[in-house]
């Protein structure tokens, strides 16, 4: 029996989903809000863990094409205190391919490969329990039924309602996004200073953290604790304005450092949300979560790999199961939330440490995790 699946959301785990089923031969429907792959910039970079993000692209059948597009060497780190001397200076081994970073826009573009991806389809509701199925909802007023219907749409998911009430809260730490083009021939320096991976500097509640991505294009991350109205006297579209705002709330730092956002162009607010640490729901005939939609959790690494990995297993399971759709979804919620509400204390407890008023405590952490 061939069921009609859903999938909301087209990011790195509701595509994994979606190509693990087409790779067994089960159709499957990506419904999508941007009206084109390419309707916003898709972020910056992210490193895929061999157990995990890596683990779900072997089960879609994308292990060589990722290792062709991935940047082994992305997964050197340098850590600078404020008056910019070095603390750390980790370089991966030839043949590390642990974590090898990989650009979000040439992952996306790798997952979509034949998929059925429905843009310009913005999910309003997901309605369970209807006589055909799952009903959903969209902004134009138009209605679609299904057997399954996998949220895999984020932070403010529009399908999580249909199972949980609960909604993301306020970290109280806040970031700010700015980029670095063509920086190997425009801000040499600047190359230099960030490497062929990360660059972070940490001081007291505040850090700046860049990444280099793949043609000569940087991530830079003013992170810091503040009330979420913080700009209430500061408008964010005034690019020069934002830039002035962040070089006095890192004033006194190394000038190489301060480099990084000088040279940033337009900068985005991005505050972190999370949902509580062990979010779970009563299994709901016909809709579950995935990803952020799931567990939205501080950005230390473990989202993305996680969703994928969900995708993956979810798809094996109802591909392969006995054939009872609802059982194969409820024995993966299960795993999901045993391993997801681990990643969520170990991501939450990390960010204290990252951004805190003892900046030695980044350093440690770092140091906790990194192979000697």
């Amino acid at each position: 029996m061939r069921h009609r699946i859903a999938v909301v959301g087209s990011g790195p785990g509701g595509l994994t989903l979606a190509r693990v089923l087409h790779r067994h031969g089960h159709p499957v429907t990506v419904l999508e809000r941007d009206p084109a792959p390419d309707a916003r910039p898709p972020g910056g970079t992210l490193d895929l863990h061999e157990g995990m993000g890596q683990l779900a692209l072997n089960k879609a059948g994308l292990l060589t094409e990722f290792q062709a597009l991935s940047r082994p060497e992305g997964q050197a780190m340098r850590i600078l205190d404020p008056n910019g001397t070095v603390l750390r200076d980790w370089q991966p081994r030839p043949d590390d391919r642990a974590n090898p970073e990989i650009d979000r826009g040439q992952l996306r573009d790798l997952l979509l490969g034949p998929l059925d991806v429905q843009w310009g389809r913005d999910v309003t509701e997901v309605v369970p329990g209807t006589r055909d199925g799952v009903a959903v909802h969209f902004a134009d007023g138009q209605q679609e039924t299904f057997d399954l219907v996998v949220g895999a749409d984020g932070a403010w998911s529009r399908t999580r309602p249909a199972v949980s009430p609960v909604t993301p809260h306020y970290t109280g730490v806040t970031y700010v996004e700015t980029s670095l083009d063509d920086i190997d021939t425009h801000h040499p320096d600047l190359s230099r200073l960030i490497g062929d991976g990360s660059l972070a500097v940490y001081g007291v509640n505040r850090a700046l953290v860049a990444q280099r991505n793949s043609g000569g294009h940087a991530k830079v991350y003013a992170q810091f604790r503040a009330p979420l109205n913080w700009h209430a006297n500061l408008d964010l579209a005034d690019a020069e304005a934002v830039r002035q705002s962040l070089l006095a709330l890192f004033d006194g730092w190394a000038a190489p450092v301060l480099e990084l956002l000088r040279h940033g162009s337009a900068f985005v607010h991005r505050p972190l949300y999370v949902l509580p640490v062990s979010h779970t729901w009563t299994n709901v005939p016909g809709v579950t979560l995935l990803g952020d939609a799931a567990h939205l959790m501080p950005p230390l690494g473990a989202g993305a790999n996680l969703a994928m990995l969900e995708g993956a297993e979810l798809a094996e399971s109802i591909a392969t199961g006995p054939g009872d759709l609802n059982e194969a979804v409820r024995a993966f919620e299960e795993r999901m939330w045993a391993r997801a509400g681990r990643w969520s204390e170990i991501t939450t407890a990390g960010l204290e440490r990252l951004v805190s008023a003892d900046p030695a405590q980044a350093l440690a952490l770092f140091d906790e995790v990194q192979p000697s």
